[in-house]
């Protein structure tokens, strides 16, 4: 009697089904991913510590090459992986342009990371300097700014001990950074060896940033009635106004333009629809040109009819209503052409029939027309809400550069970097990159991170007052 051993189960080579299995092989994927990248960093940093010249983008090559290899590799193991190889090129775009920003985007807004604080070696400080023969001890000719090593270095202790010294060739095209041991007088000790190879010709020190906790949020917070809660209302205020004009105009417009009876309707829909298909960047700078107090054709027009100059883009009112007026110029286009689609959806025996009940044109507008285009127009108002409530560029565009200043006219009152027409995305960019800002890249996360909880809270409460969960449920 032969005893026959149970022989093992096939492996599966069909991808699981279900929401379940696409995770699965989503998590596979990740893993594929995030090992590859894991290898290429520690393959280059062991490179840069041989090579300091080694060029930076031997990181990709490296975890270019892990990838290759673990993917057949791994497709042993995970017979059925194969089938999701196509979504490599998706993760990796959405690792690199979504996922990494907002986690970088989270990790500033808890620092001092700035202009001044970049993590990047200070060009402005540097010092000639040379290398003992054992190539561990770096003595300065001179110590910058005067005081003494630690002050010139920040250092976080009194002798330095593990903070950073940038060593420089005479070139500086490839900073090689180096742990300090101890600081005496004008001289560094390293905590190992300056590789061969390096010719030192100076140092300099490293603008570190550090992690502050909630000191961003609380400087905002400290001076909301100044900035956050000014520039707040008036991210709502244009907003709502926004949806409100451009969808009262364009479903009047869409509503005439859809008359079958009008004669060149075609016509009218082409030249309406021009705005929305002129790049924005070009039709807000003439629109700049056209307010223009001086110089601009409408308030020569204006003049022409006896009435004052009107200062469009001066006056923080007035400034406000360009942004406004300008703003309906570019979307009610948009406004118009949904209009004119949704209304192809409804039945024409509708109309007929109310026609021969006896409703008027106006009648049938308000029962039968507005009613069916609820439905349709509410997802768009909301997305237009959430897309004006960040609208950046119309705002930039427009007032940026004014005679006011980035954001339009300065507010009395109101911070240095808070325009009259800036909403919380524009006091963010100029915070981080505008002058008056000083290049506060943490502060301006700190903003992005509000911007982001008070953008979601609207929206919730935007489609929960559409009814929108309810129609989910359904």
């Amino acid at each position: 009697m032969t005893a026959i051993l149970p022989s093992k189960p096939p492996r599966r080579t069909a991808p699981p089904d279900g929401a379940s299995g696409v995770l699965l092989a989503v998590l596979v994927l990740l893993l594929l991913l995030g090992g590859a990248a894991l290898i290429g960093w520690l393959l280059s940093g062991l490179t840069a510590s041989v090579l300091p010249k080694a060029p930076p983008y031997l990181i990709l090559i490296y975890a270019l090459a892990a990838l290759l290899l673990a993917m057949p590799l791994t497709a042993r193991l995970v017979p059925w992986i194969t089938n999701w190889y196509y979504l490599f090129p998706a993760l990796v775009f959405l690792a690199a342009f979504t996922v990494l920003p907002i986690i970088m985007t989270v990790n500033y807004a808890f620092t001092n990371y700035s202009g001044q604080n970049s993590g990047n070696p200070d060009s402005a400080v540097r010092a000639d300097a040379r290398l003992s023969p054992d190539r561990r001890t770096v003595t300065l000719a001179e110590i910058p700014e005067g005081g003494t090593l630690q002050t010139y270095l920040k250092c976080t202790s009194p002798t330095c001990a593990g903070d950073p010294l940038v060593l420089l060739e005479e070139d500086a095209a490839s900073p090689l950074r180096a742990q300090i041991t101890s600081v005496q007088g004008r001289t560094v000790t390293l905590a190992a060896p300056v590789p061969q190879g390096f010719a030192l010709s100076s140092v300099t020190r490293l603008n570190r940033y550090d992690y502050v906790g909630l000191a961003n949020f609380r400087e905002i917070f400290a001076k909301a009635s100044s900035a956050l809660w000014p520039v707040f209302v008036w991210t709502v205020v244009f907003a709502f106004s926004t949806v409100v004009l451009n969808a009262l105009a364009g479903l009047i417009l869409g509503i005439l333009l859809y008359n079958k009876r009008l004669k060149g309707r075609n016509i009218y829909r082409t030249l309406l629809f021009l705005p929305w298909a002129i790049p924005a960047v070009i039709s807000v700078q003439m629109w700049a040109a056209l307010l223009n107090q001086q110089f601009g054709i409408v308030n020569k027009t204006l003049g022409l009819l006896g009435f004052a100059a009107v200062p469009w883009l001066i006056d923080p009112l007035w400034a406000k209503i360009s942004v406004l007026l300008v703003n309906l110029w570019l979307g009610f286009p948009y406004m118009m052409t949904a209009t004119i689609s949704a209304l192809g959806t409804i039945n024409d025996d509708l109309y007929e029939a109310a026609s021969i009940d006896g409703a008027s044109r106006w009648q049938q507008i308000t029962n039968i027309t507005l009613p069916l285009l609820r439905q349709s127009f509410t997802p768009i108002l909301l997305s237009s809400f959430a897309f004006n409530f960040n609208n950046f560029t119309v705002i930039y565009l427009l007032t940026a550069g004014g005679p006011g200043g980035p954001g339009g006219p300065p507010v009395q009152g109101h911070d240095s970097t808070a325009g009259a027409t800036d909403l919380l995305i524009n006091w963010g960019y100029n915070n981080a990159f505008g002058a008056a800002g000083g290049q506060n890249y943490a502060l301006a996360s700190a903003v992005a991170l509000i911007i982001f909880f008070l953008t979601l809270g609207i929206s919730l409460v935007n489609f929960r007052a559409a009814g929108i969960f309810e129609e989910a449920r359904r």
